[in-house]
């Protein structure tokens, strides 16, 4: 017995001539006030947006400065601890084995001062690299500025950095540095690298959300930065009359932004680091790369905004 096969008549094509209540949905999602769910809003906007989500932010870096420690019997001296712990392996290796701390006065002070603030914005870039790829439960599962999770993560790193200076203030009292009025410039230099921190670190999440493998890489790419950075010398006694080094190596570290704000706070925290050891303008650069890293790295990672979560 035979079977015939029916097919069913193709669907019209819509016409220009359609209705746009039955078939331009654009025009239909306009007249009731409706939006493309994740697009990229205006940046004034997204600004606004971010604001509005200023106490989630504190709360989430806080949140997670708690818990970061919280399986460490030791739990949040940890915080302390392990910048003091790496500034030891420093001294002992560069200050002792390797002289570096010739000519250095204060150099226990002056090293202690430099790892306390790479280590901020070492441990804010690593956040910020992993902080769209690392949190992708939470970004498919909540509508917000993606912007807050590479703030809030350096926001977690300022408050470490915060418990942190406690015990700088201990070292420095203890090595014979008195506190002077120069100490309240560490406040506007924070201020900054705060700004820079969080500039690279949200350019670090667009790169990370879209190269998983850049969390690897970064380790070498910074310890590399840091090396060159005068943490464990000082660029001034190195590369200084009579060094041996080109006269350009000593201007091109100096402008290096991890070094302008090292030495800010050196400047600002030791009397014995005088303005002759900084760069000129020094607080122009410090200035310039927070607004050409904060402003730049804000506006890069917003173009991706719609983007993130999604592959």
């Amino acid at each position: 017995m035979s079977q015939v096969l029916h097919t069913p008549p193709p669907t019209p094509a819509l016409t220009p001539d359609a209705g746009p209540a039955e078939h331009d949905l654009a025009a239909l999602a306009a007249r009731h006030g409706l939006s493309v769910s994740g697009a990229r809003p205006s940046l004034p906007d997204y600004v606004r947006r971010l604001w509005a989500r200023r106490h989630f932010i504190g709360a989430f870096a806080t949140a997670k400065l708690t818990a970061q420690y919280s399986q460490a019997k030791l739990g949040q001296l940890w915080q302390v601890m392990t910048p003091l712990l790496n500034a030891a392996v420093y001294y002992f290796i560069f200050g002792v084995l390797m002289n570096t701390k010739r000519g250095v006065e204060d150099y226990v002070p002056f090293l202690v001062t430099g790892v306390f603030v790479w280590t901020f914005t070492q441990s804010s870039i690593m956040a910020g690299t992993r902080a769209i790829s690392g949190n992708l439960g939470l970004v498919r599962a909540l509508h917000f500025p993606r912007a807050a999770l590479p703030v809030s993560f350096c926001l977690q790193q300022l408050q470490q950095l915060l418990f942190s200076m406690a015990a700088l203030v201990v070292i420095l009292l203890a090595f014979g540095v008195p506190p002077t009025a120069s100490w309240v410039l560490a406040v506007p230099a924070l201020a900054l690298q705060f700004v820079f921190n969080a500039g690279v670190a949200m350019i670090m999440a667009r790169v990370g959300s879209k190269i998983p493998d850049m969390a690897q890489l970064m380790p070498f790419l910074l310890r590399t930065w840091m090396y060159g950075s005068g943490v464990m010398f000082s660029i001034h006694q190195m590369t200084g009359p009579g060094s041996g080094m080109p006269s350009w190596v000593g201007p091109l570290l100096q402008v290096n932004p991890a070094a302008v704000y090292i030495d800010l706070m050196r400047f600002a925290l030791i009397d014995s680091f005088g303005g002759a050891m900084l760069p000129d303008h020094v607080w122009a650069m410090a200035v310039g790369w927070a607004l050409l890293a904060g402003i730049g790295g804000f506006i890069y990672f917003w173009k991706a905004e719609e983007t993130y979560g999604r592959g």
